[in-house]
């Protein structure tokens, strides 16, 4: 089994360095990471700028109508807030887990268990990654190392992203500039 996460996590690091395009990157994480862990789905989700509402950012193995399924509040959602906190954090069940903030569209989609990680970019939580089992089950210490390193590597292809546009914005800038003061 270990094999197969060692795997994976080279196939989420080719990932994050083929491109700085996000959506492309963190869609195909969340695809290796269902797949690595035999889990039905895996989405990741970023804090809004308010910090109040997980945003999703990418998914593999939802619906639409689940991910439309309503806005995801950090205050009404005591697992998010939890994860947010820097925890992983496990639901054995979630339909029926007082924490899990939509547990009637988890169990119409069919989902029981759930995994989640905090995205931590330099000791700030901007997000999580989570994947659903289909039926119940124990996530293993295995599979919450493999989980927090997915997020590790997620959150740096964020935050390479941000510091990409940023860089590229900061050179049109001075190119402007640049040539501004070249006509004068």
């Amino acid at each position: 089994m270990a094999q197969n996460y060692f795997a994976a996590l080279r196939d989420v690091a080719l990932a994050v360095n083929s491109s700085l395009e996000p959506s492309a990157v963190l869609h195909q994480i969340t695809e290796h990471a269902a797949k690595a862990m035999s889990c039905k789905a895996c989405t990741i989700r970023l804090l809004d700028g308010t910090g109040h509402f997980l945003l999703p950012t990418a998914a593999y193995g939802l619906s639409d109508s689940y991910m439309r399924k309503g806005p995801v509040e950090v205050g009404r959602s005591g697992l998010d807030g939890e994860v947010l906190g820097g925890k992983i954090i496990h639901l054995k069940d979630a339909t029926s887990d007082g924490r899990f903030q939509y547990p009637e569209s988890a169990k119409a989609e069919g989902l029981v268990s759930v995994l989640s990680a905090p995205l931590l970019v330099n000791g700030k939580t901007i997000g999580l990654i989570r994947v659903y089992s289909s039926e119940e089950r124990d996530f293993t210490p295995d599979e919450e190392t493999f989980m927090q390193a997915v997020a590790a590597l997620s959150a740096m292809s964020i935050e390479n992203a941000r510091l990409h546009d940023a860089l590229r914005n900061n050179y049109e800038l001075m190119a402007k500039h640049a040539y501004s003061v070249y006509e004068d």
